[in-house]
């Protein structure tokens, strides 16, 4: 829609793989080099592991657009296959016949002859599992007995495994200890830096027959990259649905709030709200942190005293308790209350009179042995 308000022949920025828009960065070319390496040198495992969209199969594509007629491949696109289907698959993608054929058994011994016959005519076979991280690990292990199917001076299949880094923690296990020793080559596919993603635009344009290459402002490249962080894929999404906005709104040059909207829009609603739920329960946790604080420390939130001053006030009142009844207990006897006195008067006289008593008795027996 937008190619001829911008002087285009094609769309610049399809994901499809297409090899004429292929962008060789640094890393991209030391991956190339390690393919075409293990190819011409009949090494038999290459693994290419890279994240999401950073152009693992559109180098292959690359690699293959490369190749001569004598090598023959067989490119599994899917490997989530059960075991008879896989072997189905790979006959088939080789143009081989497999009418009647119902047991592993036959699949193997259909594909040894075919080998065979290659290895005779000096072709190459080349077997290619692309999202080769989602393998199970019963084929994973079928995978490797392929290469199994060799002559005394060459092996009969190379197989290309391409992957997400899940795939190099898959081929870390134990289990997986006799298939990682047979990997000659191993390749980690790096996004673009900032520059590379600048040069990546302009080779699409260029590519797809713009006669100016500078539809991208320098702020908008930058935005670009921030949200794509190099990964080519995300970066055709982003640049595809710009020119689209940017022929709405009848713009040659595509600017930062261009890219912006588009970006707003490729998150979607759900992203806004979730950034709002997080950021308004943070809030709310931190206002009510910050008033337990304050009540605490009598800053804002009333008179409330310190712990260690209602401590002191309640060590100070004791002592003086203590203080007035040690005082009372040494003051004089004309200084206590008239209570306290007539207490104390009438104690002793009592024991007076009962020590007395006994006196009085003794009078009365003296008087009766003198009558006597």
């Amino acid at each position: 829609m937008y190619n001829k308000f911008y002087g285009l022949k094609d769309k610049p920025f399809e994901i499809t793989p297409d090899p004429r828009f292929l962008y060789l960065s640094e890393s991209h070319r030391e991956a190339l080099a390690h393919l075409t390496y293990a190819l011409n040198e009949n090494k038999g495992f290459t693994v290419i592991t890279g994240e999401v969209g950073t152009g693992k199969t559109t180098l292959v594509q690359m690699l293959l657009s490369r190749l001569d007629s004598h090598t023959r491949i067989a490119h599994l696109f899917n490997p989530k296959l059960g075991i008879r289907d896989f072997f189905k698959y790979i006959c088939q993608d080789f143009g081989l016949k497999t009418n009647g054929f119902a047991t592993k058994g036959e699949f193997l011994t259909l594909l040894h002859s075919f080998l065979m016959e290659c290895y005779t005519r000096r072709e190459r076979v080349v077997l290619i599992v692309d999202e080769a991280q989602t393998l199970s690990p019963v084929l994973l292990e079928e995978v490797r007995l392929l290469t199994n199917l060799e002559t005394p001076k060459a092996k009969l299949l190379q197989v290309i495994l391409l992957g997400q880094p899940e795939l190099d923690t898959t081929l870390a296990r134990n289990e997986f200890r006799q298939l990682k020793q047979r990997i000659s080559l191993r390749f980690n596919l790096k996004p673009l830096n900032r520059q590379e993603t600048a040069e990546y635009i302009i080779r699409r344009l260029k590519a797809a027959g713009a006669r100016n290459s500078d539809l991208f402002g320098e702020d908008a490249v930058k935005e670009i990259y921030r949200y794509s962080k190099g990964i080519p894929r995300l970066i055709n999404v982003v640049c595809d649905n710009a020119l689209m906005s940017g022929y709405v709104y009848e713009k040659h040059r595509i600017d930062r709030d261009i890219v912006r909207e588009v970006i707003k829009d490729m998150e979607g609603p759900s992203v806004r709200k979730s950034w709002r739920a997080i950021f308004l329960p943070a809030i709310v946790i931190l206002a009510l942190a910050g008033g337990l604080l304050a009540w605490w420390g009598d800053v804002s939130f009333g008179d409330r005293p310190y712990a260690g001053e209602s401590v002191q006030k309640a060590f100070e009142i004791t002592s003086l308790e203590r203080k007035d009844k040690a005082a009372e207990a040494v003051q004089p006897a004309s200084l206590l209350p008239a209570s306290a006195q007539t207490n104390t008067i009438s104690a002793p006289t009592e024991q007076t009179q009962h020590t007395q008593q006994p006196n009085r008795f003794s009078s009365l027996t003296e008087q009766t042995k003198q009558t006597k």
